[in-house]
């Protein structure tokens, strides 16, 4: 494991052993806390989508937009009326423009494997969102980096994915299972990103945070 810098904040430092079982071993960054599987047990993206075209998220079911609301309700009283926005990571079937539809209906959708358009990547957004995609991120420095680029000044960076809590839930810990899921985020981890980014954190619920970009 040595020599394998962290991907998230590239610490070069050797990460610790953090979780193993039989499938692949979890590390964890000694700087930004960040836990990681390594490159080496990373699924090809042929087998990264296989896995993602057996998700059955549909926009329109009830289950799915009320798991979502949980972002997409405090969203809603942080945004203007008809602001702009990026679902960034929005999958085959995105709840999110049902879900901000009397708030906005200028959202873009971008996905890589069903809604790829690198020029929306180079618009400007007043809100991006990205619902259970973090954890799925091999380079989040860069991809963190892309998207603050897109966000205007005072914007909000909307995330939702599960925390890490420590060792002795991680073990126990379904998300991790996930073959696709490669990062996992402390709340240490988001005070780093908002750190190492000049952003405002706030933590609006166990799998759900938000960051703002400094206004001009």
């Amino acid at each position: 494991m040595s020599n394998q810098a962290c991907p998230l904040c590239k610490n070069i430092i050797e990460p610790i052993p953090y979780f193993e079982n039989k499938i692949r071993p979890f590390f964890q960054c000694l700087n930004c806390d960040l836990v990681f599987v390594p490159e080496r047990c990373h699924l090809s993206k042929y087998e990264e989508k296989r896995i993602y075209d057996l998700h059955e998220n549909i926009a329109s079911d009830s289950g799915y937009q009320k798991f979502i609301s949980r972002l997409t309700t405090p969203l809603i009283k942080e945004i203007k009326q008809n602001s702009c926005g990026l679902d960034f990571g929005s999958g085959n079937s995105s709840a999110i423009p049902l879900l901000l539809k009397e708030k906005t209906n200028n959202i873009s959708l971008y996905d890589k494997f069903y809604a790829r358009n690198e020029d929306l990547l180079h618009k400007q957004y007043d809100f991006i969102t990205c619902t259970e995609v973090f954890e799925h991120l091999k380079e989040p420095d860069k991809v963190i980096q892309q998207l603050l680029n897109c966000l205007n000044p005072g914007g909000i960076f909307a995330i939702m994915t599960k925390r890490v809590i420590d060792q002795q839930a991680f073990s126990n810990w379904h998300y991790k299972n996930d073959l696709t899921h490669i990062i996992f985020f402390s709340e240490n981890t988001f005070n780093w990103i908002a750190k190492k980014f000049s952003l405002e954190l706030e933590i609006i619920d166990k799998d759900i945070v938000f960051l703002y970009k400094t206004p001009v």
